[in-house]
């Protein structure tokens, strides 16, 4: 549980303070009607993604400039960002009449540079990650005197985000059992937690991270900030590697509990709220509704008075295709199957009866020997036990099968290259490596990966995230097996070894 709040050191004075309607919206708190039908509970979306730039970002942007000096507002301000944080100093500059400097790696998408250039911006370029693109920024900031806009480290940042939390309880003034945040650095959950504890301490506050980002609940947990060595990248509005130290301070103080999501739950929760607004949140965005309906399912709560700050919708158009595929794995209405059926006759017309009147997603068939067959198959479900139920139902009927719902390999490789066994392919060895969507990422990871060992497998498919996703065989002889790992070691990339993998068994040839 949070301790007790002291009046004399929360944010309740900067946060009725704070100055953003200048720049930002009063945004609505919608009823979600499908959403809370489903869930048995009341669940409400704070509507962020209507803000001008589409996030809340604008708020704390706002806040930390419009209380500059004359003299710092007549350096100007300069910011390391390549998503919503840039476009909300662009659009606070260009309101205030300030010079900004917005500084982005080399590999931004240029609809994110055009958005920020038509605030009147100027952009610079410069590094292949934001590390390197922050580090340029605070060299610039020493050598113009600019005065540097964090993106949730700051009292000021924070207290804008805050904002939020002091129009739910207006726009809401009945009881909230639990609000939930999306937690990148922590400025989001850390305003909007300082405000409501202090007015209604028994409103429940939960921050939500992705499973690969999650900086914040290591932190709570450890009771110290914990920087971590890497983070995904679906959710990249939320992706941090350190939170931060007021923003911890903060959390420690006010927040309930940190809750987790995965990629499949994050796609699932802009499939809920597209079908409740017709609008398209980006991953981050949806971290909260996400992490709302994961926390309710947890409890069992029914009846419960729930609000989800949707807080961006900045989506690349070609992520929609990644979202669309894994949305029904994340609602858990879509199982995948892998079945063995006998190769004679009739066999696979009884295979089809088995699935009776169930809605068949996706079907993949490759002949294995003269005595049996593997299918590769989806169905769809309205609970995950019924893919258990269906396995264990194949098998009574001499059909064995193996669920691989949760078999990552099987979601992002193996059902679009379903094949045979390769004989000649001794020694192979499975992995599959994640690295950074970019250009020239992929050729980058195949110069790495060059040396003695014939590549025997490879599978690459560009998913419109960002992050790639590559499966590869390699053949390596028992004798080089230690030079082999020193080479893995070496990569530098995110990798996992799939080599006794079932579903690489039955489709691919182990």
């Amino acid at each position: 549980m949070p301790q007790t709040v002291c009046p004399s050191d929360d944010y309740l004075e900067r946060i009725l303070n704070a100055q953003v309607y200048e720049a930002a919206i009063e945004t609505p708190l919608d009823l979600a009607s499908n959403l809370s039908q489903r869930t048995g509970n009341r669940i409400y979306f704070k509507r962020e993604d209507l803000q001008p730039v589409f996030s809340f970002k604008l708020r704390g942007a706002y806040n930390k400039m419009v209380k500059l000096s004359r003299e710092q507002a007549a350096r100007g301000v300069i910011c390391a960002s390549a998503g919503n944080h840039a476009q909300g100093v662009a659009l606070s500059a260009q309101k205030l009449g300030m010079r900004a400097v917005i500084v982005m790696p080399l590999a931004t998408p240029s609809i994110k540079v055009d958005a920020v250039r038509a605030r009147g911006a100027e952009v610079v370029l410069h590094g292949e990650s934001y590390d390197e693109a922050y580090a340029h920024a605070r060299t610039l900031e020493a050598e113009q005197g600019l005065c540097f806009v964090h993106p949730f480290d700051d009292p000021d940042v924070i207290a804008g985000q805050g904002t939020i939390g002091m129009e739910i309880l207006r726009q809401h003034p009945r009881h909230i059992d639990v609000v939930f945040c999306c937690v990148g650095g922590g400025g989001l959950l850390a305003g909007v937690a300082a405000y409501i504890k202090r007015l209604r301490p028994q409103t429940r506050l939960i921050g939500v991270e992705a499973v690969d980002a999650d900086a914040m609940a290591q932190s709570m947990a450890a009771g110290r900030r914990v920087q971590l060595a890497q983070v995904g990248l679906f959710a990249d509005g939320a992706a941090v590697k350190l939170v931060g130290e007021e923003t911890f301070r903060l959390c420690q103080r006010y927040v309930d509990e940190i809750i987790c999501v995965d990629n499949d739950a994050i796609c699932a929760a802009i499939k809920d709220v597209f079908e409740d607004t017709r609008s398209i949140l980006e991953p981050a965005g949806a971290l909260a509704v996400a992490g709302a309906k994961a926390w309710l399912k947890r409890e069992q709560a029914q009846g419960l008075e729930v609000v989800a700050v949707a807080s961006g919708a900045n989506m690349n158009f070609d992520r929609l295709r990644f979202v669309a595929e894994r949305a029904e794995l994340g609602e858990q209405r879509e199982a995948i199957l892998a079945v063995t059926i006998p190769e004679q006759p009739g066999s696979f017309k009884a295979f089809c009866a088995q699935l009776g009147g169930r809605n068949i997603t996706e079907f993949n068939y490759r002949f294995s020997d003269a005595h049996q067959a593997h299918v590769f198959v989806g169905l769809a479900i309205r609970a995950r036990h019924e893919a258990s139920e269906l396995v264990a139902a194949l098998g009574q009927q001499g059909l064995p099968a193996i669920d691989l719902t949760d078999d990552e390999m099987a979601k992002s490789h193996i059902r679009h290259m379903v094949g045979g066994r390769a004989t000649l392919a001794t020694n192979e060895r499975l992995y599959r490596f994640v690295f950074p969507e970019r250009p020239g990422a992929l050729f980058k990871f195949l110069e790495n990966l060059h040396s003695g060992w014939n590549i025997s497998l490879f599978h690459y498919r560009n998913h419109g995230a960002d992050f790639g996703r590559v499966l590869v065989g390699i053949q390596v002889p028992p004798q080089d097996a230690e030079a082999f790992d020193g080479f893995l070691q070496r990569l530098g990339y995110d990798w996992v070894e799939e080599t006794s993998s079932m579903a690489y068994k039955l489709f691919l040839g182990g």
